[in-house]
């Protein structure tokens, strides 16, 4: 079978698996919506697999296949087709993100199965992996917007999932505006390139890319700036990053679809998708890795002071994804999307397991609630471990391979790309304390009542349920959490799901060890074959050098998480007070919101106010519509004055015009 045909089919099953929900979800029985919905998603993972190997048939230099089932148009230039791109890199994102999504999907049997929202949870969580695949497998610009809008879309139903809590509906609306101005810049973008390529298919525009654009074009340059903006929105990069972290209201397997494999990863693929543009645009890929930099940088100072569990590990996700977007901007492509398959395993389990706790704490999720879990939640604890050695690159865990690899790339490059790289290391020695100060919150010290309950084999639940953001009382309805707290130790699924990624996160790093296998960039070499940049790769002695440095930095963090919350309890507040206008800065993240508040917000609503007010009432309303409503009053009260209905008026209205015509006749002839 052809790849393509198994591309194809791979956005077909969860394209099945959503409408085969949605439309007959009153007449399906208990947990069915949720084992068609991870059966939908498990059945494209095996075709991803099943393209792989197809692929693997081939020999390197014909690895890429397009196939098209429909022209939209064809005409003035334009070549819309509804085609996909089979290669290296759209099978290796679909097996990405079909994997991870699978196991999502697993461990969200047990943890949604009484929320009354159940079957059209799995319905969205269907779609969203449905736009997702497109979106990687897109073969030309119009189905990659058409993918990217989806995401979007299906973002906003996920994280507004409980739509009857406010907090919830008003992170679902920041999440799509934000990231309809990201559709914006990609739409726009595409148009740049489009106006000197004259073409939409991918094929085409990266072969034509040498001849109709010079080296910085600004047309280019403003082109890949505007795709950046596209990236940097999805992937939640500074500035555009203020959704991620809201994003947390929705329920814990939806931020670990949406932060580990999938939504945030989409940036990162598309700078490496569209890497011929960016390596002819130098200054638009400048700005993409200056972008990731400051953005892992910013991110990881932020968790270090956050006391929601979950929003701590989504700045852990935008400050990874600094990390990937830095790579794919410097040309280290290999090494930044060997870096997004690790970060899917261990960042999906750090919020499985953060939702074991959250489950154990009936629903709480600040640090400040919780301790001494370790003994009543032996498995999650083990899972949180893994997860985060994994993140704060100790060996021999993946994330230690993969990290590492992206700062060697940096510093073997020289220039001002080494201060890109020693930032990088900064980053990690902060990964490492603000990670291992979530571990050692939560599971050591003195027990709280929940843990000592659990300890006791019964599992808390509140007798008032609350939004952990605002403490405000909610009910179990539907459109609010259901009344089910669940952890990982009870539930197979959950445990299964969990287990898996802890493997993964652990072993996934064989995939490329410097001077032993490097499987990840010799399967990617075929679509960037065509990239100088890729092939100046630092020797296997600088990449084990740069893996000695990571080690002991994350050794360190580590370390320094020990003495501060553990070894010398109290360090942290002293710090906290010595240090106070920098916490202040912190915990109010940067002031991000509110300068964006300042800057966009309130004049966008003083522009609209206006408009209404002035605009619309005055100059429409009253001049414009109203001008016109009273010249044709007046000419209807003069036409009907005029019929009297007296035939005499008539004869003598008649004479005169018939007199004016002839007057105006004898006077232009003479």
């Amino acid at each position: 079978m052809a790849p393509t045909t198994f591309g194809w089919l791979i956005i077909l099953c969860p394209a099945v698996g959503t409408m085969l929900i949605a439309l007959s979800f009153k007449r399906l029985p208990a947990r069915s919506a949720g084992w068609i919905g991870t059966a939908a998603i498990a059945a494209s993972f095996g075709l991803s697999i099943a393209a792989l190997l197809a692929l693997l048939g081939h020999t390197p230099d014909h690895r890429e296949f397009t196939s098209t089932i429909w022209s939209y148009d064809s005409s003035v230039g334009v070549d819309a087709k509804l085609s996909i791109l089979v290669d290296p890199l759209s099978v290796y994102m679909a097996l990405v993100v079909s994997g991870v999504s699978m196991l999502i999907h697993l461990y969200s049997v047990t943890y949604m199965t009484l929320d009354r929202g159940f079957n059209r949870y799995f319905s969205f969580l269907n779609y969203f992996v449905f736009s997702m695949l497109l979106l990687v497998l897109a073969g030309n610009f119009v189905l990659l917007i058409v993918g990217w809008a989806f995401v979007g879309a299906a973002s906003y139903l996920l994280i507004s999932f409980w739509y009857r809590r406010t907090t919830a509906t008003g992170a679902g609306i920041k999440a799509f505006v934000i990231n309809v101005v990201g559709d914006a810049g990609l739409v726009l973008g595409t148009f740049f390139i489009f106006k000197h390529t004259h073409t939409v298919d991918f094929v085409k525009t990266f072969g034509a890319v040498d001849h109709v654009f010079a080296h910085n074009s600004p047309d280019l340059v403003a082109g890949c700036l505007l795709l950046l903006v596209g990236a940097f929105a999805k992937s939640a990069q500074v500035p555009l990053h203020t959704w991620l972290p809201d994003a947390m209201e929705g329920p814990t397997p939806v931020s670990a679809l949406i932060h580990a494999a999938t939504m945030v990863t989409a940036g990162v693929y598309l700078i490496a998708r569209m890497h011929p543009l960016f390596e002819q645009a130098t200054t638009a890929a400048d700005v993409g890795a200056i972008g990731g930099c400051l953005t892992l940088l910013i991110a990881a100072t932020v968790g270090l002071v956050m006391v929601d569990i979950k929003r701590v590990i989504a700045y852990s996700t935008m400050s990874q994804i600094g990390y990937m977007i830095m790579a794919v901007s410097v040309g280290a492509y290999s090494a930044g999307l060997f870096h997004l398959m690790t970060h899917a395993f261990f960042k999906a389990l750090l919020f499985m397991a953060a939702g074991s706790v959250i489950g154990a704490m009936a629903g709480a999720q600040s640090l400040d609630r919780m301790g001494g879990f370790r003994r009543a939640l032996p498995f999650t604890f083990g899972c949180f471990v893994i997860g985060g050695l994994a993140l704060s690159g100790l060996p021999p865990f993946s994330g230690w391979l993969s990290k590492d690899d992206i700062l060697a790339f940096l510093d073997h490059r020289g220039g001002g790309f080494i201060i890109l790289g020693i930032a990088g290391y900064v980053g990690a020695l902060l990964t490492g304390i603000y990670t291992f100060r979530m571990i050692f919150r939560a599971f050591l010290g003195e027990p709280v009542e929940e843990a000592r309950e659990l300890e006791h084999g019964h599992l808390h639940h509140a007798d008032v349920p609350r939004n952990p953001m605002t403490g405000e009382e909610e009910d179990t309805d539907v459109g609010f959490p259901g009344p089910g707290h669940f952890i990982a130790e009870r539930e197979l699924p959950m445990k299964v799901a969990m287990s898996v990624l802890a493997v993964l996160a652990i072993v996934g790093g064989v995939l490329q060890i410097p001077g032993v296998d490097a499987g990840i960039e010799r399967f990617l070499s075929p679509t960037f074959a065509d990239s100088h940049l890729a092939k100046e790769l630092p020797s296997t002695r600088a990449d084990w050098i740069g893996l000695a440095i990571g080690a002991l930095i994350a050794i360190g963090g580590i370390a320094v998480a020990y003495r501060v919350w553990v070894a010398a309890p109290g360090t942290a507040t002293r710090l906290r007070e010595r240090l106070a206008p920098v916490y202040t800065l912190l915990i109010n993240k940067w002031y991000f919101d509110e300068l964006i508040d300042l800057v966009v917000v309130r004049p966008s609503l003083w522009v609209g106010r206006f408009a209404q007010s002035v605009l619309e009432r005055v100059v429409i309303g009253d001049v414009v519509t109203g001008g016109t409503t009273g010249i044709v009053r007046a000419g209807s009260a003069a036409v009907r004055r005029a019929q009297t209905g007296f035939l005499r008026y008539y004869a003598a209205l008649m004479i005169v015009c018939l007199t004016g015509v002839a007057l105006y006749f004898l006077i232009s002839s003479s």
